[in-house]
């Protein structure tokens, strides 16, 4: 029998080499990726953000001008660092009212003066109140006077109205003569006359010292209400003092904070602003950084409080993969601290991110307002499960519902097969 190598025939009907090492490695390649599929995948949530400060003191901060006014003259550049309290420019006045540069020591003379003439009204009123009292002392003693006077008349024109009855009678009977009579009968009149005054000497008494009385509370009651006026004035005269003394210490912009000045809103000597304009921005002097990034509402019920991140800074090139943060290079690591309760943006909810102390510590070269790429890493799922997911568009899944943030205690993920809870 001859060979089958020595037949071409035969030898054509071979599968070649190259067949058998490619089907070697198609065999190996698919075992590498069923394993592949069955290894842990950490799921994650990915958003876009910026460098910020966690404490809303440490943000960037616009100064602005109080009062309306023009620019004197700069005392700082930007760029440059000014502590708390330094003067960064100086402004003068624009308005017509607060152009007389004595106006503060103008307001105080009339202050003094308005401050002396309540003094002198004070003392008038004293001065009426005393003469008050003494009238009415002077009108007690009168009075008293009067009804004594009134009480002796009385007594004597009881008297000389008995004796003028008595001798009336003596008179008819012609015991006595005319001229005694009548004697008598005019002392009796002139009796009745003094009792009749002294009754009235009591009423012109009381008249006479109420009507000055009347006079004397009318003048008092003037210069109360002078004197309520003039103290009316003088609250307005020194709130408007103090309104000046605090404007003119608003012609200074002075730095609330020790910070660098990172930019002039408003440019040379000379320029006008109103109320409320800004005149630079402040970047404060802190090491307080944190990363502000937005996920879409679909993915916050997934999220709690001390969730790790892995944050790539503009700037810093990284490798990161997202799935296995334990190979990534270049990449940092953050703590989720804040989640808004309300959204920031359309469908987008702010989350702040500050630095892990366990992981390596942030670059110092990052400001405020860079750029960052933020992975949040939830639970590890199967890589095929994960493949699925991103397949049908379905959001991260979790076996447990995060850590409600007002426990402040951590619930330990408790895992389940992935086919059960997609069956849920």
């Amino acid at each position: 029998m001859m060979p089958q190598d020595r037949l071409y025939s035969l030898r054509s009907l071979e599968t070649p080499m190259a067949g058998k090492i490619l089907v070697k490695w198609l065999i190996g390649l698919g075992f590498i990726f069923l394993v592949v599929l069955f290894l842990p995948w950490q799921q994650n949530i990915r958003g876009k953000g910026k460098v910020t400060a966690l404490s809303p003191r440490n943000r960037p901060q616009t100064i602005e001008t109080i009062i309306a006014g023009r620019i004197q003259t700069w005392k700082a550049q930007e760029g440059q660092l000014v502590n708390s309290g330094d003067t960064i420019a100086i402004i003068s006045e624009v308005k017509e009212k607060y152009f007389d540069p004595q106006m503060l020591s103008r307001l105080r003379e009339v202050i003094q003066s308005k401050e002396n003439s309540l003094q002198s009204k004070d003392q008038k009123a004293d001065a009426l109140k005393r003469q008050i009292d003494a009238l009415q002392d002077g009108m007690r003693t009168k009075t008293q006077q009067a009804k004594a006077k009134l009480e002796a008349e009385g007594f004597r024109f009881n008297n000389s109205k008995s004796q003028y009855e008595r001798n009336k009678k003596l008179f008819e009977a012609g015991n006595i003569p005319l001229t005694k009579f009548q004697d008598i009968e005019y002392k009796y009149q002139g009796a009745e006359a003094d009792f009749v005054n002294a009754e009235i000497e009591i009423e012109r008494v009381q008249a006479e010292y109420l009507d000055k009385i009347n006079k004397a509370e009318s003048e008092l009651n003037n210069t109360l209400s002078e004197q309520f006026e003039t103290q009316a004035d003088l609250a307005k005269m020194r709130n408007e003092l103090s309104n000046m003394e605090i404007r003119s210490q608003q012609y200074f912009i002075l730095a609330p904070q020790t910070g660098f000045v990172v930019k002039a809103t408003q440019a040379g000597i000379g320029e006008t602003i109103k109320e409320g304009d800004p005149v630079c921005t402040i970047m404060p002097q802190s090491d307080d950084v944190a990363v502000e990034m937005h996920v879409k509402a679909m993915d916050v019920p997934l999220i709690s409080k001390g969730r790790k991140v892995r944050i790539e800074f503009d700037g810093f090139p990284a490798l990161q993969f997202s799935g296995w943060p334990s190979v990534s290079v270049g990449s940092f690591g953050g703590i989720v601290k804040v989640i808004d309760y309300v959204n920031s943006k359309p469908g987008e909810f702010r989350i702040l991110v500050v630095p892990d102390t366990t992981d390596v510590k942030w670059p110092k070269q990052i400001r405020n307002g860079s750029g960052t790429q933020s992975w949040i890493m939830l639970d590890n799922v199967p890589v095929w499960y994960e493949i699925w997911r991103q397949l049908n568009g379905f959001p991260p899944s979790l076996y447990e519902e995060p850590l409600d943030e007002n426990m402040g205690k951590d619930k330990s993920a408790k895992y389940s097969e992935p086919s059960k809870k997609i069956n849920e």
